[in-house]
């Protein structure tokens, strides 16, 4: 891969010049004044771009997966009940995390390319009752797009908490955390957010907390105990010195400067840019022959493609793409994973980039 190559997996993704400035500068001390006042700018916009201005931000070295662990090991106790809303590879990997923290899971499942409709969701959780109901907006393995609205209503009628890995969609997807009734989102910030990998980004929302709090035995880890991160952002959010476990201060530096784009964006904005850049490619998938995972278009998310090879081609075009300077990533669901590829549409992501990408695709299929 060279500097010139076009980075289009989905994350990590093409960083604005300005986030990447951000990241190059030089180090400064976790309780520098100018730090503290970039975290705590960054915990504020937080809130507006996942729509929740009540909710606690937590952002903690880590991946995705790190932000869906912690978010499970502070909600669940060993005998609570989870319901699982499962549209792929990370459902499973969330219902994992649930049952290693000695919850008991129930799931709900789609084929590959489908997701479980509100009503079935709505049904499963009658038989609760459950503490906790999970959704993956964008599963990353399948591209497919839940409604997480509806569900999220089901789980407010039925007493259940709502967490949603928001990994592959927030900050490109909508999802008005604190109207929807969502309790916890989470996400990595090598995706939509536009910051290159190494974050875990958390809101709980007050209900979320108070159930954290409600606990009867600690949390079984210490690095991702709600008690020992939650001082330390309200302190930084005053911009006040704390000290728990050193910051990436280069990546929160980054973070805070794609999240001023994102504001100054607006998200109903940035949702529509989007969907915009989403819709110019499935009709470009659609003239050249190939068809989307998942099943309909109102399943299909805006941030990334999930695409099957057409007849008689196979994982080579992965690698013939990357001879064109593009980079686009296989397959990852397990049972379909030999049978389609992936193209990431977000962030800083542009029409020009997206019509790179047609081109070459173009030229690839035709030999």
């Amino acid at each position: 891969m060279s500097e010139r190559d076009l980075l289009m997996i989905p994350g990590p993704i093409e960083f604005d010049p300005a986030v990447l400035r951000a990241l190059g500068q030089k180090t400064r001390g976790h309780l520098d004044p100018l730090f503290m006042q970039a975290f705590s700018r960054a915990l504020k916009n937080l809130r507006v771009v996942f729509e929740a201005p009540s909710a606690q931000p937590f952002v903690v070295a880590g991946s995705g997966t790190l932000a869906m662990e912690m978010a499970v090991a502070n909600l669940t106790q060993p005998g609570d009940r989870a319901l699982v809303v499962n549209t792929g590879y990370f459902s499973d990997r969330l219902a994992a995390m649930l049952e290693r923290h000695g919850a008991a899971v129930t799931h709900v499942r789609a084929a590959p390319g489908d997701a479980p409709t509100a009503e079935e969701v709505e049904r499963a959780l009658a038989g609760g009752p459950f503490k906790l109901l999970t959704v993956t907006h964008v599963d990353t393995s399948t591209a497919v797009l839940t409604p997480v609205q509806a569900y999220a209503q089901a789980a407010q009628r039925h007493g259940a908490l709502v967490l949603v890995d928001g990994v592959c969609s927030v900050g490109g997807e909508a999802l008005a955390m604190e109207s929807w009734g969502v309790d916890v989102a989470l996400t990595a910030s090598q995706k939509a957010l536009g910051v290159p990998p190494g974050l875990a980004v958390l809101l709980a929302s007050p209900r979320a907390m108070a159930a954290w709090q409600a606990r009867t035995r600690p949390v079984a880890s210490v690095y991702l105990d709600f008690a020992e991160w939650l001082p330390i952002h309200q302190a930084y959010e005053a911009e006040k010195p704390a000290y728990f476990a050193t910051p990436p201060v280069n990546l929160i530096a980054a973070l805070d400067v794609s999240l001023q784009q994102l504001v100054a964006e607006t998200m109903p904005a940035r949702v529509r840019r989007h969907q915009a850049t989403a819709r110019w490619l499935r009709a470009a998938w659609q003239r050249l022959g190939l068809t989307m995972l998942p099943k309909s278009e109102a399943l299909a998310a805006h941030t990334l493609s999930a695409l099957y090879y057409p007849e008689g081609v196979d994982a080579a075009l992965v690698k013939a793409l990357g001879a064109e300077g593009v980079v686009v990533a296989g397959g990852l669901h397990p049972e379909l994973k030999t049978r389609y590829f992936r193209v990431g549409h977000m962030g800083a992501v542009s029409m020009n980039d997206a019509s790179a990408v047609v081109a070459a695709l173009e030229r690839v299929l035709k030999r």
